[in-house]
């Protein structure tokens, strides 16, 4: 077998046909400056070869589902293994994909729950155990005389079948009385109709006994009958009686544990009044409030009301309501009575309303008398009845996201919440961090028996949460939902379960995986890759971060610059052979020839600080916050410190709400001081700079009005008639019709992912002949957004209106990206950088907050270089700029630091240091000053 991976004459995107040697079976990284190629060599060439490898293997029924993969740009791959890529795409968005079953972790702990897990009854906690037959009528007897008995047989308990044939068998065998879906029919007397459905229960009515004297025998008879027939009931006196599992003196059964018991994704556990999310859609009232210094009649509720006209319906029935009482709407809403306001938006209920309505349009009176439905009962009503997405959509800017009442966001029934495995129900565990549940499972206080049972579930749970633990992830709770991960933490879960399956002789392929990460969590992922490694797998890491280079036993330098300046071999080698490459400015870094310098002195700020006062959202212990204003902050700590839970979740929506009357809901806090020192905050987080690919760079920063004005100017314009629009390819006019200017044709492939091909007719390039024939310099509309930003800045340097988004653009090391490169192909540190290029070509006030999570993901030394560049001028403007970062480059330059810790998930949430990077690396607990002292020296 080749101990060598060969590729020869890649060429695929800014590739300059080259030609790369990887040895198998080591850790390689690739890197390079940000947009070098680096990508475009890993995932557009080896790997994307390796799936078309794939594909062609499989046979001809199966390719015609999955179409014709097209071959990269390379002459030749050889040596080549079967490649899984590990990227940064985000986990399901579904709300019902968690850490837990993403992992398959929670559907170890069901089968666990289900095999050793203790019944209570969740009324009184009692254990839960069968009963005999001799029990529960020694029970029934000691019920007052007259209280009625029915003996119930199950016969189907929600599972598919036919229906019919089942009903005319209980008829038949002489059975008489059916309870079906919890109502007892007599199906002699009247015919039963069941839709075709698998929820149906359906049990026999085996007898109805009244307690009397003399009826024990007949009453033991029928519950031995009951249970023959399977397994029965008794019922009396809203208490259930049962041979298998119920309380005796509630009465509370459960079926058999059975592991989709324990599932929230199943009828059988899941909460009936959530379905099992944990939590509810509702409106907000403080969300469909405008301003409550308003009255109502002033606007307090312009946001559902768009007026409150004297004659309105709506008006008079509020009126009618404050006046019963004793109030006015004229008073600022904060000083309304507060029956008042619960009435108002939740409605009378069952009380009336009389009051004489005025018609406006029939000019007539009548008297009216009706409840009040309420304002958010009338919007949660409209939620539900209306079919229209655009009134769908408004009204969820007032919903907010509470937990369910019923579960307390437990997402399980209450009967199954009460199993429990070493004193804590399923819930209970998958709510506690992944280290803590090691610690618990470790220390559990298990029978000989249930050891028996459960040992090699435990085994597998055990191995699962430590492989999660070793890429630095121990802070995660189970219950964690998926959609709430940041990119590099589903990448690190994603290799944590490749690490589980144990595959020998694979190419991975992973993308910058240290993203998110701590420097002390850094040497748990590095040890964890190598393991993969030794298992006898390649590893091929497209990433930036110095330590992961001289972990590598394997450099491949891509450059020299970005872009058009990029795609070429410059060095590759071990970590020596890199610094020892002139032309590799990696190597300048690595070697010490370059570097991000440490400012001579920190700014002062403007003297004002913004002050949050008692946080307290997810892991914050109720902190007091200080940022100083007019300096470049930066939030540190260890991952699931509670950094972006302060910054994002907090500060921002907070601010968001207050000064850009923005329509979100802060997480807990108390309060926000020095707010009247700024006058705006901008969040450049990474996501999508579109959902679509109509948007682009061009568009998002607003340069493609200028662009289509300057094509609309031109004097072959003019005189075929031309204006702005016949330049746009989102209207009729000027695009291709053939693919409504999108350049591409989508294949709908329903149970597998839509395939995109280019347009026959345009050849992807979105417009129609005529429009393509108008050219400015000798480019068309299309050939320039196929341009990148550094070949754009040099076309239209003699036009201000345009060079000026494109200078910035290139300023933030974005210079190798096309204008028209369609949002879906951004990553999430591009379309940060994009939307702060967009901040930077607007006037600055000098009192903006600027806020920025992790904006070094992606970029290169020299690349985060540059980036420090342009916030030193924000800053320098006055501006506060507030960044949660993990780059020593970015920590060691700023102004402030504030280092949350000591640890993640539970163990964190303080705060552990505050003040110049110079001071946070004299506190002795922090593990940021740790990392601060080495590189201040």
């Amino acid at each position: 077998m080749t101990t060598q991976l060969i590729i020869k004459g890649a060429k695929e995107n800014n590739l300059k046909n080259i030609n790369v040697t990887i040895p198998r079976d080591k850790m390689v990284v690739l890197t390079g400056l940000s947009g070098s190629g680096k990508s475009s060599l890993a995932f557009d060439t080896i790997y994307a070869e390796g799936q078309r490898r794939y594909v062609e293997s499989l046979s001809s029924y199966a390719r015609q589902f999955l179409g014709q993969m097209e071959k990269p740009n390379v002459e030749s791959i050889e040596g080549l293994s079967p490649a899984i890529s590990i990227d940064q795409k985000t986990t399901s968005k579904n709300p019902r994909s968690t850490v837990g079953t993403v992992t398959e972790i929670y559907d170890y702990m069901r089968l666990m729950f289900a095999r050793i897990g203790i019944p209570h009854c969740p009324i009184c906690g009692r254990v839960i155990e069968s009963q005999s037959i001799d029990q529960i009528v020694d029970s029934i007897m000691e019920l007052p005389e007259g209280t009625k008995v029915m003996i119930l047989a199950p016969v189907i308990r929600e599972r598919k079948g036919s229906y019919e044939k089942i009903m005319e068998r209980i008829v038949r065998e002489g059975f008489t009385r059916a309870r079906i879906d919890g109502e007892v029919h007599n199906l002699t007397e009247e015919k039963v109709v069941l839709e075709k459905t698998h929820k149906h229960t359906i049990e026999i009515v085996v007898d109805r006994i009244i307690i009397k004297e003399g009826v024990e025998s007949r009453l033991t008879e029928a519950c031995e009958l009951a249970i023959h027939q399977g397994e029965g009931l008794v019922m009396a006196n809203d208490r259930t009686y049962s041979t298998k599992l119920a309380c005796p003196e509630h009465g509370i059964g459960i079926e058999e544990m059975e592991p989709r018991m324990f599932s929230f994704n199943s009828p059988f556990g899941a909460c009936p009044a959530c379905n099992g999310l944990g939590f509810l859609q509702r409106i907000d009232p403080d969300l469909i409030i405008e301003d409550k210094e308003l009255s109502i009649i002033g606007g307090a509720l312009s946001n559902v009301f768009a007026s409150m006209e004297v004659e309105g319906y709506y008006r008079q029935t509020i009126e009618a309501l404050a006046k019963e009482h004793n109030t006015s709407l004229s008073i600022p809403y904060k000083d309304l009575p507060a029956v008042f306001v619960k009435e108002l938006l939740y409605g009378t209920g069952d009380r009336t309303i009389n009051f004489l309505y005025k018609s406006r349009t029939r000019g007539t009176q009548s008297m009216l008398k009706h409840p009040f439905e309420g304002v958010i009962k009338n919007l949660e009503r409209r939620y539900r009845e209306t079919t229209s997405d655009y009134i769908k959509d408004k009204m969820q800017k007032y919903m907010s996201i509470t937990p369910c009442e019923t579960c307390g966001g437990k997402r399980l029934k209450p009967e199954v919440l009460a199993v429990t495995v070493g004193g804590l129900n399923i819930s209970q565990m998958a709510d506690m961090p992944v280290g803590e549940a090691i610690k618990y499972l470790t220390q559990r206080k298990l029978t000989q028996k249930e050891e028996l049972i459960a040992a090699q579930i435990l085994k597998e749970i055990y191995e699962r949460l430590n492989f999660l633990v070793n890429v630095g992830l121990d802070y995660l709770t189970l219950s964690r939902a998926a959609g709430s991960l940041s990119g590099g933490e589903s990448q690190r879960i994603r290799l944590a379960t490749q690490i589980g399956s144990s595959l020998v002789g694979v190419l991975y392929i992973l993308d910058e995986p240290s993203i998110g990460l701590h420097q002390k969590d850094n040497s748990k992922l590095l040890a964890t890759l190598r393991e993969l490694t030794d298992l006898g797998n390649t590893l091929l890491i497209v990433e930036h971060d110095e330590e992961t280079m001289y972990a590598a036993d394997h450099l491949i330098d891509i450059g020299p610059g970005a872009g058009i300046h990029g795609g070429e071999l410059v060095a590759q080698g071990t970590v020596e052979d890199i610094k020892n490459c002139e032309a590799s400015i990696t190597g300048q870094f690595l070697s010490g020839k370059r570097r991000v310098e440490v400012p001579e002195q920190r700014r002062t700020g403007t003297g004002e600080t913004m002050r949050i006062l008692g946080a307290s959202e997810n892991n914050l212990q109720h902190i007091d916050v200080d940022i100083p204003l007019g300096k470049f902050v930066c939030v540190t700590g260890v991952s699931g410190s509670g950094k972006s839970t302060l910054i994002n979740e907090i500060l921002y929506k907070s601010l968001a709400a207050k000064i850009n009357r923005a329509k979100t809901k802060a997480g807990e806090h108390q309060d926000i001081t020095g707010i009247e020192y700024i006058d705006k905050v901008i969040d450049i987080d990474q996501s999508p700079i579109g959902r679509t690919p109509r948007s682009n760079p061009a568009t998002y920063t607003g340069m493609f009005g200028a662009i289509r004005d300057l094509f609309a100017s031109l004097p072959e314009s003019k005189i075929r008639g031309y204006e702005k629009g016949r330049f746009s390819f989102n209207v009729k006019g000027g695009r291709c019709e053939a693919c409504n200017g999108d350049g591409i044709i989508k294949i709908e492939m329903h149970f597998l992912p839509d395939v995109y091909v280019p347009c026959e007719v345009c050849k992807g390039k979105r417009y129609n002949r005529e429009t393509l024939e108008v050219k400015y310099k000798g480019k068309n509309i299309y050939q320039v957004l196929d341009m990148n930003v550094s070949e754009a800045v040099e076309f239209f340097k003699h036009l201000p209106s345009i060079s000026r988004q494109l200078n910035t653009l290139e300023e933030v090391g974005l210079g190798y990206i096309k204008l028209g490169q369609p949002s879906t192909q951004l990553s999430g540190g591009e379309a940060q950088r994009v939307k702060l290029a967009t901040e930077l070509s607007k006037r600055s006030t000098g009192k903006t907050l600027y806020i920025l999570d992790e904006p070094t993901t992606g970029l290169h030394f020299a690349d985060v270089d540059k980036l420090l560049q342009v916030l030193d001028k924000l800053t320098d403007a006055g501006n506060t700029v507030v960044v949660i970062e993990h780059n020593l480059d970015v920590i060691k330059r700023a102004d402030h630091i504030i280092d949350l810790g000591p640890d993640g998930g539970n163990r964190g949430g303080q705060i552990i240091a505050t003040g110049t990077p110079e001071e946070v690396a004299l506190v002795e607990n922090s593990y940021t000053g740790e990392y601060l002292r080495k590189v201040l020296k």
